[in-house]
């Protein structure tokens, strides 16, 4: 019985497995209960009792040496990596949907690349500022309504300061802080008391563009425009200004482009008239540029403004405003195919 102890003995030192599977063959196959083992241990009983002694500590030994050769085995298996390590068990089976990016954001970058490939970069500011760089460098009169409460949301106990109603701060701040040339476009999110409803909210976003330079004239800012229409809009897009009034820009303009619906020839969106406005403009008031210590004799400037909401109304129809802030799977869903 010894011999054949010492045989198993030397067939349990040079085991081997190839993987798991066959690890776990050896194992029943030595220390099963129907195992070799197990099967020495029952003839155990009839050895004689001269011999019990030793026989039975080589048994322990025979024993002890294949269990340690399974646990070494199976350590050199799991230090194996199987290529599966990452993957999450507790993920749920059911097939996770991708999210898609927001209509506005998709709008907005659109926006940002147009006057990128114009020269423009972009500039961010605060959204929480001060009454210098959202009214008074811009030549907001002290009584205009645009200060009142019910447009303006003003930190509680210090009227000087604010949420931005517009992101020309954005203009003012880089104006006080770069020389000309100056080719900036400022997109973000800006804040206005007013009632929500489908065609107004208490926030919503704005790009805005400022070109400062020697001799930038009118001129410069309809070509701008044009190019931006066409490119927003499509090539046959038109465009034509009409006079308007800002307090930070003189002449001052707003902007229509030809109805992308109907071509220009009249619909119910464009109320008839062929024409649907989207954004303003017009050159830089001269107190601005001195107010931000720009030489309004030497450098000149225009800038324009838009709601990213208007320009996504018009691109992808959208009645109610309401829908871009309520985080509809089902609104968002729509617009997989523009990311």
């Amino acid at each position: 019985m010894i011999d054949k102890i010492k045989a198993l003995l030397q067939e349990v030192e040079n085991m081997k497995a190839a993987n798991a599977e066959e690890l776990e063959a050896l194992r029943i196959k030595y220390l099963s209960k129907k195992g070799e083992i197990s099967s020495l241990m029952n003839d155990f009983r009839n050895v004689a009792a001269d011999q019990k002694r030793e026989v039975g500590q080589f048994l322990n030994q025979l024993k002890e040496a294949t269990q340690n050769k399974i646990n070494e085995l199976k350590e050199g298996f799991d230090n194996v990596q199987t290529g599966n390590d990452d993957i999450d068990l507790t993920r749920t089976a059911y097939p996770v949907q991708l999210g898609t990016r927001h209509p506005l954001s998709i709008v907005k970058k659109e926006i940002c690349d147009i006057f990128g490939r114009l020269g423009f970069s972009i500039a961010e500011g605060p959204e929480i500022e001060d009454d210098w760089h959202v009214f008074s460098s811009l030549n907001f009169a002290e009584d205009h309504p645009a200060r009142d409460m019910q447009d303006t949301f003003f930190i509680q106990h210090n009227p000087d300061v604010l949420l931005r109603t517009h992101t020309s701060s954005v203009q003012t701040r880089v104006m006080e802080n770069q020389e000309p040339p100056i080719r900036i476009i400022c997109p973000g999110r800006v804040y206005r008391n007013e009632a929500i409803s489908y065609r107004a909210h208490c926030f919503f976003h704005q790009v805005e563009a400022l070109y400062v330079d020697k001799n930038v004239s009118f001129a410069d800012l309809k070509q701008a425009l044009l190019f931006f229409a066409k490119e927003m809009f499509g090539p046959e897009t038109k465009i034509r200004l009409r006079p308007s009034y800002f307090p930070f820009t003189e002449p001052s303009a707003e902007m229509d482009i030809s109805c992308n619906l109907c071509g220009g020839k009249g619909c119910a969106f464009c109320k008839h008239t062929g024409w649907v406005e989207i954004l303003g403009c017009g050159m830089v008031d001269p107190n601005v540029l001195e107010n931000c210590g720009i030489d309004s004799k030497v450098y000149t400037g225009y800038a324009l403004g838009m709601g990213i909401e208007r320009i996504t109304n018009l691109k992808y129809q959208v009645k109610d405003l309401r829908m871009f802030s309520e985080n509809d799977v089902r609104f968002l869903k729509q617009f997989e195919s523009a990311n």
